[in-house]
């Protein structure tokens, strides 16, 4: 159960779930050099770090088994380094998702509804976020607390596969795979325990 299972609280859990993004004990990593220059997990935690601010655009399709085409949304993302988040949707209706420090803060314009979660108040999504924030931030010992993480690839093509080694995120998510190019991240893909999946790509603005 997430939080006691209320309806809110798992809301958050699948927005946080498509945020993320924008990532217990015993966790294993295995990683799998790509290049000759000794392309591994902790080079690639070192690259992430070295990033401050990024933004970029998304296009994220969701596959459900109730629907028979993937449900598409677009916008912008917002990374500024190390706390903050924001996910603004666009289409097909604007939405809004800012994570600063220990609040996460959801906005719809549309339905006129603004609702501001102290994370601390729910352990579980929590333990979520700091996993997401502390792939974006390189900190690979806060991630490896509550994921099984793989690497496979090289420096210009790598993917990163998450495992959640706590039980409440496994009643929820089976997988996480990023995918990137050197510190830029394009692809998340999330597979949830029940089957259904969202696939993200993004793209940088600017050069």
């Amino acid at each position: 159960m997430i939080s006691g299972g209320s309806p809110f609280a798992r809301r958050v859990w699948t927005v946080l779930l498509l945020f993320a993004a924008g990532v217990c004990p015993s966790a294993a990593v295995a990683a799998e050099a790509g290049d000759a220059a000794g392309w591994d997990i902790k080079r690639l935690m070192q690259e992430l770090a070295q990033v401050k601010t990024a933004q970029g655009r998304f296009v994220e399709r969701k596959h459900l088994a109730i629907l028979n085409a993937p449900l598409e949304l677009s916008g912008t993302l917002v990374y500024v380094a190390p706390s903050r988040l924001e996910k603004h949707t666009l289409a097909p209706r604007p939405e809004s998702l800012v994570l600063e420090r220990e609040e996460l803060t959801i906005e719809s314009r549309e339905r006129n509804q603004r609702r501001t979660l102290v994370l601390q108040d729910h352990p579980v999504i929590w333990a979520f976020v700091e996993s997401i924030r502390s792939t974006l931030a390189g900190d690979l010992p806060t991630l490896t607390r509550f994921y099984q993480v793989s690497l496979d690839g090289g420096e210009r093509r790598w993917r990163l596969t998450l495992k959640p080694s706590e039980p409440g995120m496994r009643d929820v998510v089976s997988e996480i795979r990023i995918s990137g190019d050197r510190s830029w991240i394009n692809a998340i893909e999330i597979i949830e325990t029940g089957g259904d999946r969202s696939v993200m790509t993004i793209t940088k603005d600017g050069p």
